[in-house]
């Protein structure tokens, strides 16, 4: 539980943080590679 809790507070940091459409999706990149880490 508390890795789905983090998971989620670093996705909505990092949404939080673009400021252009390529950069929101470079961090979409690299939420779903945070989310690959944390699953294996």
């Amino acid at each position: 539980m508390k890795k789905l809790s983090l998971i989620v507070a670093a996705c909505a940091f990092l949404v939080a943080g673009c400021n252009t459409v390529r950069g929101i999706g470079q961090d979409i990149e690299r939420g779903g590679e945070a989310i690959q880490k944390a699953v294996k």
